[in-house]
């Protein structure tokens, strides 16, 4: 692990199962009833390995990611006419989400595929590795702290030859909205290319009450984490597509302090103090590192 290396204070001890019919978090499905879940999407992944490079078309892209999430019985509550991308801009869309499970992947996927920057172990992980290589995900060695300007470098060229790119810049899952701040690295790109800024802000919710059954962060499995969602009743991940924000006038680290701001504000949550920031930030900051499934480094 470099100094560098991304940390989040987040295990498994703040993931709470899903509570008793009545409780804050919502039921949960009893064992026999998630059995037709995992047969449904095992039937939906085979079918995007099946689908071949026909899956990178946004349509087909859009209804298995969508699929995934039907077979685990997770609704997506989505705003209308909002965009990821962002209408009008004569380059491509930085878009920035907050990042808490696996399934942040997907939604993404789901609302409007674009190009994924992901940590290149991803590329072999069941469920979300098969959707993330066809849609065309640039896969990056996150430990290679060396590569960093040339991934930026590469970055800011695709936004400005129009290409929109999905990030998560916690670089790391946190158990809930909006999680930890972000970091300054790829808003380097969006200011290189002039390219406006997206915030999304992703939630989950029981019952219309904050869940963290979706977490995925250190030291839990996919396995678990995929029960956890399997069995969560009436888990809904909810999306909110923040306004853009434009680089002009900005530098990376305000640029990055105000697309966290706003997930905040969709979120209903403070943003983290400056002397959080000033901890979270130094060289020295260690806790266990959580293994999500996006994530860049610094």
């Amino acid at each position: 692990m470099n100094s560098w290396a991304v940390a989040s204070p987040c295990t498994v001890r703040c993931v709470l199962p899903p509570t008793g019919v009545g409780g804050p978090g919502g039921g949960r499905v009893r064992t026999a009833a998630v059995l037709p879940r995992y047969a449904r999407l095992a039937a939906t992944v085979g079918s995007a390995v099946a689908a071949g490079p026909r899956i990178a078309d946004p349509r087909r892209l859009r209804r298995h990611a969508r699929a995934v999430l039907a077979a685990l019985g997770v609704g997506l509550d989505l705003p209308v006419n909002r965009p990821l991308r962002v209408p009008g801009s004569a380059t491509g869309t930085l878009v920035v989400a907050n990042h808490v499970s696996w399934l942040d992947v997907v939604a993404l996927l789901a609302a409007e595929p674009v190009v994924l920057l992901a940590k290149r172990e991803v590329a072999e992980w069941p469920l979300v590795g098969p959707l993330t290589r066809r849609a065309g995900t640039r896969f990056i060695d996150r430990d290679a702290v060396r590569e960093l300007p040339r991934v930026v470098e590469e970055l800011a060229e695709f936004l400005g030859e129009g290409h929109s790119v999905a990030v998560f810049p916690q670089a790391t899952t946190w158990c809930a909205a909006p999680g930890g701040p972000f970091r300054r690295a790829v808003f380097q790109a969006a200011l290189d290319a002039g390219a406006p800024v997206r915030p999304v802000a992703v939630d989950y919710r029981q019952s219309g009450v904050r869940s963290r059954a979706a977490a995925y962060v250190g030291g839990d499995t996919l396995t678990a984490s995929l029960h956890r969602v399997a069995t969560a009743g009436g888990l809904t991940l909810r999306l909110r597509v923040c306004a853009p924000l434009w680089p002009h006038g900005h530098d990376r680290r305000s640029l990055a302090a105000a697309a966290h701001a706003a997930i905040s504000a969709a979120t209903g949550d403070p943003p983290p103090s400056e002397e959080a920031l000033r901890r979270y930030e130094a060289p020295g900051f260690r806790t266990r590192t959580a293994d999500g499934p996006l994530a860049t480094p610094r």
